[in-house]
């Protein structure tokens, strides 16, 4: 990606990576000052933690909010001509399908605690748009 008025403003038909760690920190921090109650922060939905148990992507990263356990990623796929409620997109395999689609999709990236419920999106990146 270059830096031209054009790619900053999405003007020029580029699509770039959006990246929430710092919205991350700022939630972290609020909970830690007890400025946030837990159960605003602690509220993954079923289905997410269904998918974090059964097909996430541990890390070694520990739960911010309870360090109790280390973090799992799910990646969730959208896009023209897949469901409403996305793919969950658990392979290597499956992501390099969907990146070699003509359709530009996005795959949003969220960090999960089993244990206390915690989620949070990381990022959101561009998949596919391959002409």
């Amino acid at each position: 990606m270059s830096f031209s008025v054009g790619a900053l403003r999405g003007t020029d038909g580029s699509r770039g990576m959006v990246d929430h760690r710092l919205a991350r920190r700022m939630l972290i921090s609020q909970v830690r000052k007890g400025r946030l109650p837990l159960d605003q922060v602690c509220d993954a939905h079923p289905e997410l933690l269904r998918a974090a148990k059964n097909v996430g992507t541990q890390t070694s990263t520990r739960c911010p909010i309870c360090e109790e356990s280390d973090l799992k990623l799910v990646t969730y796929v959208f896009g023209p001509r897949l469901s409403a409620q996305g793919r969950c997109v658990s392979t290597a395999k499956e992501m390099s399908q969907l990146n070699s689609r003509s359709d530009e999709l996005n795959a949003y990236v969220v960090e999960a605690c089993v244990e206390c419920r915690w989620n949070h999106l990381l990022r959101v990146i561009p998949v596919g748009g391959r002409v």
